[in-house]
C-alpha cells in the first residue's frame, strides 16, 4: 500500500514539483491557496492559511497523512520586515499547530526552511552544527519554526535551501530575468549577497529520497555554487544567448531594500549528500537543466 503525504502549498514551485516526482508512488493529498492546479490521480483542497488555519488542522486529522510537507511561506523577506503579524502567524504561530497535530497522529513532518537563519559571513560555507543569527525578521520566524517541528518529534525533518529556480512559471527570480533579457529591458541585480541557487527537481528529488530512507533530523539541501544575484542573471544569459551588458553590478548600499539582507549564507549540503547519495547541482548544470527543459 503507498503511503498517503500530504503537500501544503502544493500549486507552488516546489510543492508542484515534488506533486510530479512524488505521484507515482505516494497516495497524495494537496492544498493550495489561490492557484488551483489539478494533478492526475491526486486529491486537493483550497485552504488559505492565513483566514482558516482550523481547516489545515481538520485536513490533517481527517486524511491521517504518514507525511506532511509544509512548502508553505510567506515569501516575500520586506514583507516580513514591514508585517511581523503576517511573518509570524504563517511561519510561527500555524507551523506550531501543524507540528502539534502531526505529533498527535504520528505524521513525519518535512519543513521547508531558509538560509536567511544564518547572518552571513563571506569565505564560509554553513554547515548544520554552526550557529544561526538572522539579520531580518523573516529569518528569525522561520528560525523559530525550525525549533517547534525538531523539538516536538525526533522523527521530523527540516530542510535549509535558498534561491530556489527552475524551468516553472513560480521560478520568479530566473523568469524575470529572461523575460527582462528577452525584451531588451535593463536589470540591476546586486553583487553583494550572496547564495547557493538549488534546482528544484534537486530539492524535490532530494525529499523523496529522505523518506524513501526514512531519514530525520535538520539538513541543508542546497546547490554547489556560492555566487550572487549578479553573476547568476549572467551566466542565464550566456546559456540563453541574450545582450549580457543590459545586466548592471549594484551594491546594498546604492539600492536599499526594507528588509536587511545578509552578505553570505552559502550552505553546505555534505551531509545530506552523503546520506542519500545525491548531488546537488552547481549553477552552470542547473542553468543548463532548465535550457534543455525550455527549448
Amino acid at each position: 500500500m503507498k503511503s498517503k503525504l500530504l503537500i501544503i502549498g502544493g500549486s507552488g514551485l516546489v510543492g508542484s514539483t515534488l506533486l510530479q516526482y512524488a505521484t507515482p508512488n505516494y497516495d497524495i493529498h494537496f492544498t493550495y491557496n489561490t492557484n488551483k492546479i489539478t494533478f492526475d490521480n491526486t486529491n486537493s483542497t483550497q485552504i488559505n492559511l492565513l483566514d482558516n488555519q482550523k481547516k489545515i488542522l481538520e485536513l490533517i486529522k481527517e486524511i491521517q497523512p504518514d507525511i506532511v510537507v509544509n512548502t508553505a511561506a510567506q515569501s516575500s523577506v520586506d514583507l516580513c520586515e514591514s508585517d511581523h503579524e503576517i511573518a509570524d502567524k504563517l511561519h510561527v504561530k500555524i507551523t506550531q499547530d501543524i507540528t502539534q497535530v502531526c505529533k498527535d497522529i504520528d505524521s513525519k513532518l518535512v519543513y521547508i526552511s531558509t538560509d536567511a537563519v544564518f547572518q552571513g559571513e563571506l569565505n564560509k560555507r554553513y554547515t548544520e552544527i554552526d550557529s544561526t543569527n538572522p539579520v531580518n525578521y523573516y529569518g528569525l520566524t522561520k528560525l523559530r519554526a525550525e525549533q517547534i517541528i525538531l523539538n516536538s518529534s525526533k522523527n521530523n525533518v527540516v530542510l535549509r535551501t535558498a534561491v530556489v529556480y527552475g524551468h516553472h512559471k513560480k521560478s520568479r527570480f530566473t523568469n524575470w530575468i529572461i523575460d527582462s533579457l528577452r525584451q531588451s529591458k535593463n536589470v540591476e541585480l546586486f553583487v553583494d549577497q550572496y547564495n547557493t541557487p538549488t534546482l528544484v527537481d534537486d530539492l524535490t528529488k532530494s525529499i523523496i529520497l529522505i523518506l524513501q530512507k526514512n531519514i530525520s533530523g535538520l539538513f541543508h539541501a542546497s546547490g554547489s555554487s556560492c555566487i550572487n544575484r549578479f553573476e547568476f542573471a549572467v551566466k542565464l544569459a550566456e546559456k540563453f544567448n541574450y545582450d549580457k551588458s543590459l545586466i548592471s553590478p549594484v551594491t546594498s548600499k546604492e539600492k536599499k531594500q526594507d528588509a536587511p539582507r545578509p552578505v553570505s549564507t552559502c550552505l553546505n549540503s555534505q551531509k545530506l549528500e552523503s546520506l542519500i547519495d545525491f548531488q546537488f547541482s552547481s549553477i552552470d548544470d542547473g542553468i543548463s537543466f532548465i535550457f534543455n527543459k525550455s527549448n
